[in-house]
């Protein structure tokens, strides 16, 4: 039998009525509030990484390819052929091999090893951008018309409308259909089925299109919500007299965004030929992922002050339990025990506090994070966060990391206060009432 185990265990049972008890129970709290404010910080930064980093590659895609050029005289793209090699065969990739050096602890080593991208390429569409003047009878409006084929992938765009239906494509002539943002709608004061124009320049002339409001899409991303409006690529080919092989670029879609820098790499090195450029929208874009790089030193330090709070806490705890107990220390002490005996009782008691903690602290957190993901009760202004609602995003080997994290650290610190064991004196203690 575990001698200091099971002494841990009776004075644990003993402790409920005393000072002591009430001073555990302070513990217990703190631990479980610690613990919780962790698990829900780690699943709404993940979950704002992960929609806000969707939203923006559902937008524009992982990697772009178009020409390194631009029209000197109207500030455009230059068009590029749609007949590449690499189109639309380039979703064929799947794994690709890369060398990166070794890593011992976050430090590279002089040496290599070989290793494999997690996923491919999932999807590759066209693209063209025209810019303009939306016209109606009292306002008028910037905008930039996209214009996609019937490559397009829908997946994302359904999601974020709000009224009307996706661009129709039919195959005769182009469609005359345009989906804008809800911000623009709403500026424009323009609903479903209105017509309006579109002014736009062409060889130093201002020239003119009618469009009639398809659908209405809100993404959040207000930036990008109220300049862009979708549109049929012809009709965009039209405006910018391209051919109806020519385009602005091509959208590439990965698997996984861990491998974007190493298959960007890939597509420009090995796919693309030297006349076109290649980039990753992280690199286009870098504002947008600086401020999410922002958010991963945010729960760093909410995690580093949750744990200086359990901390403190049990400490305080363990110190009011060694000094209560200064008589059974002072007679376990004469019957032989050694110091490290009689702290290892009492790090039997804290570790028992520390999981009770823990377990109240996992309900806590857990439930907290299911009824935001099923209620949303937390209420955000999209304008300044990308989102309407806080998001969680639940990783459970995240959780069970933090456990085990915050169990070791409070545990391997409490070694150090558990050494005023050592201090007092089993004759004086005896005698100490």
């Amino acid at each position: 039998m575990n001698l200091e185990r099971f002494i841990a265990k009776r004075v644990a049972s003993s402790n409920k009525q005393s000072f002591s008890g009430l001073i555990i129970k302070i513990a217990i709290v703190a631990v479980a509030l610690s613990l919780a404010v962790m698990i829900v910080a780690t699943a709404v930064i993940s979950g704002f990484k992960h929609q806000i980093g969707e939203k923006i590659f559902g937008f524009w895609g992982h990697i772009q390819i178009t020409s390194p050029q631009i029209n000197q005289t109207t500030g455009e793209a230059v068009p590029i052929s749609i007949n590449q090699n690499f189109y639309p065969s380039l979703d064929t990739i799947r794994e690709v091999p890369y060398q990166k050096n070794y890593e011992i602890l976050g430090h590279e080593l002089p040496f290599e090893i070989e290793k494999k991208t997690k996923g491919g390429v999932r999807h590759i569409q066209v693209f063209t951008l025209k810019p303009g003047i939306i016209k109606t009878k009292n306002k008028i409006e910037g905008i930039i018309l996209k214009g996609v084929g019937k490559d397009f992938n829908w997946a994302f765009f359904d999601k974020y409308l709000v009224e009307g239906k996706r661009l129709e494509l039919p195959d005769s002539v182009a469609g005359k259909g345009i989906l804008i943002s809800q911000q623009t709608a709403s500026r424009l004061q323009l609903s479903i089925g209105d017509k309006f124009r579109f002014n736009y320049l062409r060889d130093k002339d201002v020239l003119a299109s009618r469009f009639v409001v398809q659908g209405i899409y809100k993404t959040g991303l207000e930036e990008y919500d109220r300049k862009f409006a979708l549109v049929d690529i012809r009709e965009t080919q039209r405006l910018l007299n391209w051919d109806p092989d020519e385009v602005g670029g091509f959208e590439v879609f990965i698997d996984d965004l861990s491998d974007l820098e190493i298959l960007s790499d890939y597509i420009y090195y090995e796919e693309v030929p030297a006349n076109l450029y290649c980039e990753s929208i992280r690199s286009k874009y870098p504002a947008i992922f600086e401020w999410l790089a922002l958010q991963d030193i945010n729960e760093v330090v909410i995690l580093v002050l949750m744990v200086i709070v359990g901390l403190i806490n049990m400490i305080t705890a363990l110190m009011i339990l060694i000094l209560e107990r200064t008589n059974m220390i002072g007679i376990l002490k004469a019957l032989g025990q050694t110091n490290w005996g009689i702290r290892k009782t009492f790090l039997y008691q804290a570790g028992y506090i520390i999981l009770l903690g823990l377990f109240w602290g996992n309900i806590a957190g857990i439930g907290a994070c299911l009824l935001q993901q099923h209620f949303g009760l937390v209420q955000l202004s999209e304008e300044n966060y990308y989102l309407s609602v806080a998001p969680i995003e639940i990783n459970y080997w995240s959780i069970l990391l933090l456990n085990l994290g915050a169990l070791a650290v409070i545990m391997a610190f409490l070694i150090i206060p558990s050494w005023l064991v050592t201090k007092i004196d089993p004759v004086k203690a005896i005698r100490f009432k």
